[in-house]
C-alpha cells in the first residue's frame, strides 16, 4: 500500500509543462502513424508494377533529359497553373513532399541520385537555397499554390533503366528516378550544351517507386486531338510515352556526353545498343570465324554456279550454231537438187579465113 501511494504522489506531482509536451510527443507520433498507413493504404489501393529485381542478368542505366515544352512531354507541364482538380507533375510531387508522404533527395555535384537517409532533403533548407517562398506555423512549413514554381519548371532529369529478367524471361525499359529541373534565366550554358539562354536548377531526386502509387491515380490528358482523361501519369511513363535526350550513362568513370558535334552521334550510337540487344535477345549470333566461313562457302558457291551458267551457255550456243550450219547445209543441197538440169554451151570455132 505504501509503494502504491508513493507512485501516486510522484504522478499528481509532475509537473504540466511536462504533461503537455508528452501529450503532444504522443499526437505527433499517432499523427505520423496515420499519415504512415495513409501512406501504405494508397500503395495497397493502386499497385504499380513491381520493383526491378537486384539480381538480374543484364542491365543498362541512363539518364534522359525531358523537355517539357515538347509536345510528347507536354502532359507533364500542363496546365501550369492548379486549374480545380488539374495539375502538373511538379506541383504534385511538391505536395506530396510538403505533406510528408513522399521524401526526396538532395542532388548532388556529380548528378548521381542517392536514396539513402543520410541524403533526404531538409524542406526549410531546400526551399532557402532555391528562394521558394514559405511560412512556418508550429513547425509546419507551408508554401502557397502561387508561390509554387511550377512554371519555372520546364525540364526533367529522369534515371531509366533496361534489363532482362531471367524469371520472367522479358526485357523491360522503367523508370525509376525523378528530378525536376527549375530553369532560370540567364546567360550561361545549360547541361545539355545548347544554347537555351537559361540556367538549370536540379532540385531534388525522388524515387520513382515511391511516387508510383500516387502518380498511378493522377490523371492526364495525353493528347491535343482527343481530350479524354484517360490515362494515368504512371501509365505515361510505363508506356515510354515522354521523349528524351540522353546526357549521361553510368559508367566507370562516371562522365557524361560531350557537349561537342560528337554529342548527337553518340546518343545514336547508345539508342541502336539498346535496339540492338532487343531486337537480338532471343537470336543466336555464329562466331565470327564460322560467319566469314559460311559467307566463303556462299561465295565460291555462287562463283561456281555462275561459271556452270556460262559454260552451258556457250555450250548451247557452239551447239545452235552447228545445227544452224547444217540446216543452211541441207537447204543449200536440197535447193540445187530441186533446180532443172540445162544442157552444155555450143562449142564456137573460129577458123581463120584463108586469102
Amino acid at each position: 500500500m505504501l509503494t502504491v501511494l508513493t507512485c501516486a504522489i510522484g504522478l499528481s506531482a509532475q509537473p504540466a509543462k511536462r504533461r503537455t509536451v508528452t501529450a503532444t510527443k504522443s499526437n505527433s507520433s499517432t499523427q505520423k502513424k496515420a499519415a504512415e498507413k495513409k501512406a501504405d493504404r494508397a500503395a495497397l489501393m493502386f499497385p504499380t508494377s513491381a520493383e526491378m529485381p537486384e539480381d538480374v542478368v543484364w542491365r543498362r542505366d541512363i539518364y534522359r533529359q525531358l523537355d517539357l515544352l515538347k509536345d510528347a512531354n507536354a502532359p507533364l507541364y500542363y496546365p501550369v497553373e492548379p486549374r480545380g482538380k488539374e495539375q502538373n507533375l511538379f506541383t504534385y510531387l511538391f505536395r506530396l513532399w510538403l505533406s510528408g508522404r513522399i521524401n526526396v533527395y538532395q542532388y548532388k555535384i556529380d548528378g548521381n541520385e542517392s536514396f539513402d537517409a543520410k541524403d533526404k532533403a531538409d524542406p526549410k533548407e531546400l526551399l532557402n537555397r532555391f528562394s521558394i517562398y514559405y511560412e512556418e506555423n508550429d513547425g509546419k512549413v507551408t508554401v502557397h499554390e502561387s508561390d509554387i514554381p511550377s512554371a519555372q519548371v520546364t525540364r526533367y532529369y529522369m534515371k531509366e533503366s533496361s534489363y532482362f529478367d531471367q524469371r520472367s524471361a522479358t526485357y523491360k525499359t522503367r523508370v525509376t528516378a525523378l528530378c525536376p529541373v527549375l530553369m532560370e534565366s540567364s546567360e550561361f550554358e545549360s547541361i545539355d550544351g545548347e544554347a537555351t539562354g537559361s540556367t538549370p536548377k536540379p532540385l531534388f531526386w525522388v524515387r520513382y517507386d515511391d511516387v508510383a502509387p500516387y502518380l498511378s491515380r493522377m490523371p492526364i490528358m495525353a493528347s491535343n486531338l482527343n481530350n479524354v482523361t484517360n490515362m494515368t501519369v504512371d501509365d505515361y511513363f510505363t508506356m515510354t510515352r515522354y521523349d528524351g535526350k540522353i546526357y549521361k550513362t553510368n559508367n566507370l568513370q562516371g562522365r557524361v556526353l560531350p557537349n561537342d558535334s560528337t554529342r548527337v552521334k553518340e546518343q545514336k550510337r547508345i539508342e541502336q545498343q539498346l535496339k540492338d540487344f532487343e531486337e537480338n535477345i532471343w537470336h543466336y549470333e555464329a562466331p565470327k570465324d564460322s560467319l566469314d566461313s559460311i559467307a566463303a562457302a556462299k561465295d565460291d558457291a555462287d562463283s561456281k554456279r555462275v561459271k556452270a551458267k556460262r559454260e552451258t551457255r556457250a555450250a548451247e550456243s557452239k551447239e545452235s550454231t552447228k545445227t544452224e550450219k547444217k540446216s543452211t547445209s541441207r537447204r543449200r543441197s536440197s535447193a540445187a537438187a530441186k533446180a532443172p538440169k540445162s544442157s552444155s554451151a555450143p562449142r564456137v570455132s573460129a577458123r581463120r579465113q584463108r586469102r
